[in-house]
């Protein structure tokens, strides 16, 4: 499709639109490069952990692995589909995802190749609904979208991406890795490059929940198109969860599968109220309250 004209020089980018906030935000605070992650203490750390304990942060940055890679390879097509609305802005700040996705996966192929020294065969560890969601619902959506680009179709694809695995499975994936090392402050290379992942998916989140909103303000009958998907791929995500923990006769690091189904459970609440409040919001409101989320990193 030719192009007609472009933002830049007929109006110029909204520079306080919360996509823009976003894309300052990640060039403040978002440039920091795996490779120079600190290993040295972590490679002490890890020979200690007990066999299960190793196993279970494997298994953890194993999925991450893969799920970081997924992501970089299917995210394209809602790229594109955002490209052709006219939303300029959603367009430049939507750059920013490729690059830190792809640098998420850099890391955890580090972590595996320098810390586990392991990096063969590890899809031993992607269980039955692990697989369900990595490697059918996730491509499934995002291609959708190559041949239907409606709302409904981005909508599905951006609550699939956005809220179900950055939103609910990732956060999860965080906090399991907090209550493992930080009580005995272990491996702080792995705990620092986490926070950075974590911050870096914190903004992708917002993103999502705004983009989702807009479009629920203008039709809300997309509204149910976010509970189903967001319903579908809940039974899923608890299914790994449970499926992790059915590995261990004893859970490693003292962990409780209920706290983490409970913590998953919290953050599929938080992303669903927050996008339910949408339906009876204007886009204004709807800037403004993303706004002073990206303000309070409360995304």
């Amino acid at each position: 499709m030719p192009h007609t004209a472009f933002a830049t020089t007929t109006r110029g980018l909204r520079r306080d639109s919360p996509p823009m906030l976003l894309f300052e935000k990640a060039k403040r605070i978002g440039i920091w490069n795996p490779s120079d992650i600190d290993f040295s203490q972590d490679k002490k750390d890890w020979p200690h952990f007990t066999e299960d304990e190793r196993d279970a942060v494997l298994r953890l940055t194993a999925s991450f692995a893969a799920g970081e890679e997924a992501v970089t390879l299917d995210l394209l097509p809602l790229m594109q589909a955002i490209n052709q609305l006219d939303m300029p802005e959603e367009s430049v700040y939507l750059t920013s995802f490729l690059w830190e996705e792809a640098k998420h996966a850099d890391f955890f192929d580090r972590f595996l190749s320098e810390i586990a020294r392991e990096e063969l065969g590890l899809d031993r560890f992607h269980l039955s609904c692990y697989k369900s969601l990595f490697y059918d619902a996730l491509p499934t959506a995002m291609n959708a979208l190559i041949e239907d680009r409606s709302p409904r179709a981005i909508v599905r694809a951006a609550t699939t991406y956005n809220l179900v695995i950055e939103g609910i499975v990732a956060e999860t994936g965080y906090h399991a890795y907090f209550l493992a090392l930080d009580r005995k402050n272990l491996m702080p290379g792995t705990r620092a490059a986490i926070s950075k992942i974590k911050q870096d998916e914190a903004r992708h989140i917002a993103f999502g929940i705004y983009l989702l909103s807009r479009f629920i303000s203008q039709d809300s009958s997309l509204w149910d198109v976010v509970q189903e998907t967001m319903n579908e791929l809940l039974t899923i995500t608890m299914g790994m969860i449970h499926e992790m923990f059915t590995q261990y006769e004893t859970p490693p690091f003292g962990q409780d599968e209920s706290v983490f189904q409970n913590y998953a459970m919290g953050q599929f609440t938080k992303r669903l109220d927050r996008l339910d409040r949408a339906r009876n919001m204007s886009l204004a409101s709807i800037d403004e309250l993303t706004r002073t989320v990206i303000e309070e990193d409360n995304a």
